[in-house]
């Protein structure tokens, strides 16, 4: 059997939402890695893309959330003996509610996932990819990153990192032939409102709220092009737009009337 020419690329937090809709849209034309937490789910996705588009799928159940998966993880996947070229830092997850009451256990783990898993796996990955001189990091971050987000404080704040740390890496690794893109969703029609408590909140139930794929095919087409940022959705946008003119008190005001259940 010849082996695959095709590019790999590693997609985190695969199982479900952006995650699982990026997997699709890169199954066109790579191979695939896919890690998240629920094998099941990683199964059925990766024998649908071998279908569909005759990608090869490595699976790789991992609970970023872990301390020592993200060098597990990794490790793994330099024992296939195959680089990867493409990487995607998609696992995350989110929390509503007063930051007082919260759960601090879920809340580190939070950090664990959206923010220290993510550094560590690009940390690991993108010597490689300096060395080759080529690849491509896609960061999933989020248009809660751009400002503080009460009653969900801890996720804006992880989202923020998110974005500030791939915009800097962008400008870092200019000329090198590895781009780093930051993807900017707002509220997606995925699993992910459920798992944050935020189906009731004003600002998941108002406004536009745009597929996971139309997401999924932004952040690829920025990240092919080498991409600093992108923000899907024009009224996302827009919402960015004109918050620069308005004053940061009153901005977090907004967020906080949005963020409130109702």
């Amino acid at each position: 059997m010849t082996p695959s020419v095709r590019p790999i690329a590693l997609v985190t937090g695969a199982s479900a939402g952006i995650g699982t809709e990026l997997a699709r849209v890169l199954a066109a034309d790579h191979d695939l890695i896919l890690t998240a937490r629920r094998s099941e789910q990683l199964q059925s996705l990766a024998e649908e893309l071998t279908r569909v588009h005759g990608a090869t799928c490595h699976i790789f159940p991992a609970d970023l959330a872990e301390p020592t998966a993200p060098r597990q993880l990794f490790d793994s996947i330099t024992a296939l003996g195959r680089p990867v070229e493409v990487l995607v830092n998609n696992a995350g997850f989110g929390d509503l509610g007063p930051f007082a009451s919260a759960d601090l256990e879920k809340l580190l783990r939070m950090i664990q996932v959206n923010v220290t898993a993510l550094t560590e796996l690009t940390g690991l990955f993108l010597p490689g990819m300096l060395a080759r001189k080529q690849g491509r990091i896609l960061n999933v971050g989020s248009v809660a990153g751009f400002q503080p987000g009460p009653f969900m404080a801890v996720y804006y704040a992880t989202k923020a990192y998110a974005n500030s740390f791939t915009e800097a890496l962008h400008s870092e690794l200019r000329g090198s032939g590895v781009t780093v893109t930051a993807l900017c969703p707002g509220p997606v029609a995925t699993e992910f409102a459920a798992v944050a408590g935020m189906q009731s909140s004003r600002g998941f139930t108002l406004g536009q709220r745009i597929t996971a794929r139309s997401v999924a095919e932004a952040g690829v087409r920025a990240m092919r092009k080498g991409q600093r940022m992108v923000v899907p959705g024009l009224q996302n946008r827009l919402m960015l737009f004109l918050e620069r003119f308005a004053p940061r008190g009153l901005v977090i005001r907004v967020v906080k009337w949005m963020m409130r259940r109702r």
